[in-house]
């Protein structure tokens, strides 16, 4: 590395300067979303378990669903098929945020890396 101009090194150094920040702010979205999405599973759980502690007697319990500003009103088995889907969904979600994540922090660890080289590097040089 002592042989590449002090420019050319200022450039290398600044590529990866910029590419750990962007890997550390995309770790931070990362993990917000997937902060929200266990969130919503949580909820689409207890909701769950909440119509499936409602007795499935004879007398059919009535359910709404929130349509925009307004709710309609829908069969059991057709909420109970909503929510299972929309758990489904979430669970999909996190495992590819999971992966994301991961993706970022080897991303983020490899820039930290080189930047750490860069330096030890520059350090023995002019030590």
């Amino acid at each position: 590395m002592s042989q590449l101009p002090d420019e050319t090194l200022r450039r290398i150094l600044q590529q990866i300067q910029t590419t750990a920040q962007q890997s550390s702010k995309a770790l931070a979205v990362n993990k917000a979303q997937i902060s929200q999405k266990e969130r919503d599973k949580r909820m689409l759980q207890l909701t769950i378990g909440e119509i499936a502690s409602i007795p499935k007697d004879g007398k059919e319990v009535k359910m709404y669903k929130g349509v925009g500003k307004a709710f309609m009103e829908v069969p059991r088995t057709i909420m109970e098929k909503d929510l299972k889907t929309q758990e489904k969904e979430v669970n999909e979600e996190l495992t590819n945020l999971g992966k994301k994540n991961k993706y970022l922090e080897k991303q983020l660890a490899e820039a930290q890396a080189q930047l750490k080289d860069i330096f030890h590097h520059s350090e023995t040089r002019d030590g």
